[in-house]
């Protein structure tokens, strides 16, 4: 009876010893402790965690990430940064915009309507909403209506600056003509390439040299007329060159780059700024119409380029010394329609001596 037992426990035994060797390679690990003697008491097998997994229901899903508050802080300053920035480079830009769009005036008178809004005070008997509204909205406006008001002086401060360079340095260029002169016509003249030419070469520097009968241009015409020079260049350029060009101080007086108007790039020759009457003012030049905001009073002359065989300047005489003084130059100027005066005017001297000519003749026949 007791083998009987005995041999039940060994069958036993062996039958526990398969099924654990069985399950320990089909998880892929081994006991190593497994052995074919059946007196050493089989050890347990070590089952690997993927078996184990297999086994039981799928994991649920990982729970997403919290956000740092560290993380959200950086987005709401980064936010706030290019918000800042943009506003900054949209007021930055509609400023420009106006600067070049409008002027200081009419930005200010824009302006009206945003210091009555920030201004703005509701009635008495509105309601409290209507009021509480309105506070806003006046708040809301205060802080462009305050840009807006610091924009305004300094753009006024701004161009205050500016026209120091811009404009001449007076409105009257010139003292008050004397009361026995008020007929006399005043010739303005320019330098470079009418008067003179500055040449400049490396072996001997900077030249100017005189125009063929510039002298006896100036002597001639200081009879009738009161001559001021008028140039582009600087004060230290100008004052020298006159002196050595006109001894004899036929020059009036002298206007130099200061007494001009500088725009688009260029300084021009502002002669409403000569304290003169516009229709008694001529202006010579070699450039003359793109060097005066005055086209009206220009009379062009052709630019000296060292030429030996020049005769401009003494051509000018006839045409600048006729004494049928007319009340508005500009009107006979216009009748010219930049063409060369000097010629035009020979010309049409020629014609009326010819028709002058013809009516003494028709007169003689008539007598006969």
């Amino acid at each position: 009876m007791s083998s009987i037992v005995l041999r039940s426990r060994v069958i036993s035994n062996n039958c526990t010893s398969n099924i654990i060797y069985r399950r320990g390679l089909c998880s892929g690990v081994v006991s190593s402790s497994s052995s074919s003697s059946s007196s050493n008491p089989p050890k347990e097998a070590i089952i690997s965690s993927q078996s184990i997994l297999s086994d039981q229901s799928p994991p649920p899903p990982p729970a997403a990430p919290e956000i740092a508050p560290e993380v959200s802080g950086r987005k709401s300053l980064a936010f706030l940064k290019y918000g800042l920035i943009a506003a900054v480079t949209g007021t930055t830009g509609y400023a420009g915009y106006l600067s070049y769009k409008c002027s200081c005036e009419e930005v200010d008178h824009k302006a009206k309507t945003l210091r009555a809004a920030a201004s703005y005070t509701p009635s008495e008997d509105a309601s409290a909403i209507d009021k509480y509204g309105s506070l806003l909205y006046s708040a809301a406006m205060t802080v462009p209506a305050k840009a807006l008001e610091s924009y305004l002086d300094l753009r006024r401060l701004v161009e205050e600056h500016l026209l120091e360079y811009t404009e001449p340095t007076s409105d009257k260029l010139l003292p008050d003509l004397h009361p026995l002169e008020q007929h006399v016509f005043t010739l303005v003249l320019d330098l470079n390439e009418t008067l003179l030419y500055t040449d400049w070469k490396r072996e001997r520097g900077w030249r100017t040299f005189k125009r063929p009968g510039v002298d006896a241009f100036l002597e001639h015409l200081a009879k009738f007329y009161e001559i001021v020079v008028y140039s582009d260049q600087m004060n230290m350029y100008v004052d020298p060159v006159c002196e050595r060009l006109d001894a004899n101080h036929y020059i009036r007086y002298r206007l130099s780059r200061g007494d001009t108007k500088y725009q688009d790039g260029k300084h021009y020759r502002d002669l409403s700024k000569l304290n003169r009457d516009p229709a008694k003012i001529l202006y010579v030049s070699a450039h003359a119409f793109d060097s005066s905001l005055q086209p009206e009073n220009c009379v062009p002359i052709k630019p000296y380029k060292l030429e030996t065989d020049d005769t401009a300047l003494l051509d000018l005489i006839p045409f600048l010394e006729s004494r049928n003084s007319p009340a508005d130059i500009r009107q006979v100027l216009q009748s010219y329609e930049r063409k060369d005066i000097a010629r035009e005017f020979l010309e049409r001297s020629k014609e009326y001596q010819r028709r002058k000519q013809e009516q003494k003749q028709q007169g003689r026949l008539w007598r006969r």
